[in-house]
C-alpha cells in the first residue's frame, strides 16, 4: 500500500501497515518489527508536510486507540487514546462540559500527532498544545509500556518528540470548563496592524492575522472569552465565511494564479478586499476551528516576539519575488519550559507561517523566508517544512542535550526513526 499525506506530495510504501486495536496489539505490533530489525513510524491524519511520517519499514495507524478512557473532573484531567482526532475530542469534551483551552484552526489531526510536533494556536498567554499534556504512555521498543509522569525527563521530551521515543498510547490531558468566545474578524490597514500590535496581541485572548503578498490589509481575528450567549452564523453567512470565501473562492483564485502568475498581485488584492467583518459568540472549538479544503505546503517559524515584524516584512518581500498566491499568517503563544523540544522553549513567541499552493515550487521562496527566519533566532515548526539538519538546530534548543539524554535511553537501537528523523535529530 502507498500512504499519501494531507497535501499530497509526500508518500511512502511501508513493508508492513498495523492497525492495532488494543495497546496489546501495538505492543506486539512494535515487538515484531524489533525482533524483524525495521524501524516504526505512525501516521495521524497526515497533516504534517514534511517527510516525517516516511517508511519503508511499519507503519502503524492508530484510529483503533480512539476512545475516552477517563474522566476527572475535579482536577481538570481526561485521559484519552493517543489516535483520537482533534475534531471527535472537541465533540466528547463539549457533552462533558469540557474543553482544551486552546487550539490550532485545523481539527482533523491525531492528538498524538499535534502534541508530538508543537502545533499550537494563538493566545499570548496560552502555550502550543503540548502544554497541555500531564502525562502519557509510551510503547518502547521491547513492548513494555512506560509511563512518562508529571515532572519527569521522560514527559518533558514525550511531549514533543516527532515519534522518536516510542509510540504514544494515551495521553492525559488538562481540561477546562467548557467556554464560550466572541469573534471579531475584520480587515485592518497592515502598517497600523503592525504598529500595534503589541496592544492588539495583549487585547485579547486569542489575536491573529493574514496578509496576502502584494495587498496592504491584515486580515485579523480577534478572540475573546465572554458570558454572552451563543449567536452564531447563519447558515447563509456561515457559508459565505467557512466555505465560499477561504475554500472555494480561494481555490478558484490559487488555480487562476497558477495559470497566470502574472495575475496574481491582482487577485491576491481582489481576495484580500472580499475579507468582510462579522461578529459571532460561539462554543470555543467551534470558534477555534475552520474547515480547510484547499491544498497547500507550509513552512513555520516561531520567533522571539520582537523578531515579529521584521521577519514578516522580509516574508513579504521574499514573497513579491517569487510566484506566490497564499497568505501569510501569523500567531502568537507563550513560552513553554514543558517540552525540551518545543519551538518556543524559554520564550514568547510568535509564528510566522508562509504557504504555496498545490503543484507550485516552493523551495525558492522558502528558503528565503528560512534566511530571514534564522537571522532572528527562528525555530522551525516540527510539522512543517525546513532544510535544516540536527547540526543546525541543535544550538537553537537550549534542552536539545536533556531530549537527547532521554532519546539513547529509552531508544538506543533507534527503532523509531527514518531518514527525516536522522536528519533532524540525528542518526
Amino acid at each position: 500500500m502507498t500512504w499519501i499525506n494531507w497535501a499530497g506530495d509526500e508518500r511512502c510504501a511501508p513493508a508492513v501497515l498495523v492497525r492495532p486495536g488494543s495497546v496489546e496489539e501495538l505492543a506486539a505490533a512494535v515487538r515484531q518489527a524489533n525482533a524483524s530489525e525495521r524501524t516504526v513510524r505512525v501516521a495521524g491524519a497526515g497533516h504534517s508536510f514534511s517527510d516525517l511520517v516516511a517508511t519503508d519499514g511499519v507503519l502503524l495507524q492508530l484510529d483503533g486507540l480512539a476512545d475516552v478512557l477517563a474522566v476527572d473532573r475535579a482536577a481538570g484531567l481526561v485521559r484519552v487514546g493517543a489516535g483520537i482526532r482533534l475534531h471527535a475530542l472537541n465533540t466528547v469534551l463539549d457533552a462533558l462540559g469540557l474543553a482544551l483551552p486552546n487550539l490550532g484552526d485545523i481539527d482533523r489531526q491525531s492528538l498524538a500527532g499535534a502534541i508530538s510536533t508543537a502545533t499550537h494556536g494563538t493566545g499570548a498567554r496560552l502555550g502550543n498544545l503540548a502544554t497541555q499534556v500531564e502525562e502519557l504512555e509510551l510503547v518502547l521498543a521491547d513492548g513494555s509500556v512506560l509511563r512518562c509522569a508529571p515532572g519527569s525527563d521522560d514527559l518533558r521530551a514525550a511531549r514533543v518528540s516527532l515519534g522518536a521515543l516510542g509510540v504514544i498510547t494515551s495521553v492525559t490531558l488538562r481540561v477546562v470548563p467548557a467556554f464560550r468566545l466572541c469573534a471579531e474578524d475584520r480587515a485592518r490597514p497592515l502598517d497600523e496592524t503592525l504598529g500595534r500590535l503589541d496592544e492588539l496581541v495583549a487585547g485579547s485572548d486569542h489575536f491573529e492575522f493574514y496578509v496576502f503578498p502584494h495587498s496592504d490589509r491584515a486580515l485579523t481575528r480577534t478572540n475573546t472569552g465572554t458570558d454572552a450567549p451563543a449567536a452564531p452564523r447563519g447558515p447563509l453567512r456561515r457559508f459565505l465565511d467557512e466555505e465560499l470565501v477561504p475554500n472555494d473562492l480561494l481555490g478558484a483564485v490559487c488555480r487562476v494564479g497558477r495559470r497566470f502568475p502574472a495575475a496574481i498581485p491582482r487577485l491576491n488584492r481582489q481576495v484580500a478586499a472580499a475579507f468582510s467583518a462579522s461578529v459571532r459568540t460561539d462554543v470555543s472549538h467551534r470558534v477555534f476551528t475552520s474547515p480547510r479544503r484547499v491544498r497547500f505546503t507550509e513552512m513555520e517559524w516561531a520567533l522571539p516576539r520582537a523578531a515579529c515584524v521584521p521577519v514578516l516584512r522580509a516574508a513579504l518581500h521574499a514573497a513579491e519575488r517569487h510566484v506566490v498566491n497564499f497568505p501569510i499568517e501569523v500567531r502568537f503563544v507563550a513560552a513553554d519550559e514543558e517540552s525540551f523540544l518545543s519551538p518556543s522553549w524559554g520564550r514568547d513567541t510568535a509564528y510566522v507561517a508562509v504557504h504555496a499552493f498545490e503543484g507550485m515550487p516552493w523551495e525558492p521562496y522558502f528558503r528565503e523566508v528560512q534566511a530571514a527566519a534564522l537571522d532572528h533566532d527562528g525555530r522551525p515548526h516540527w510539522g512543517k517544512r525546513h532544510l535544516l539538519d540536527a547540526a543546525d538546530l541543535a544550538p537553537r534548543y537550549p534542552a536539545w542535550d536533556r531530549f537527547t539524554a532521554v532519546r539513547d535511553r529509552l531508544d538506543p537501537g533507534r527503532r523509531f526513526t527514518n531518514a527525516h528523523v536522522a536528519r533532524v535529530l540525528g542518526p
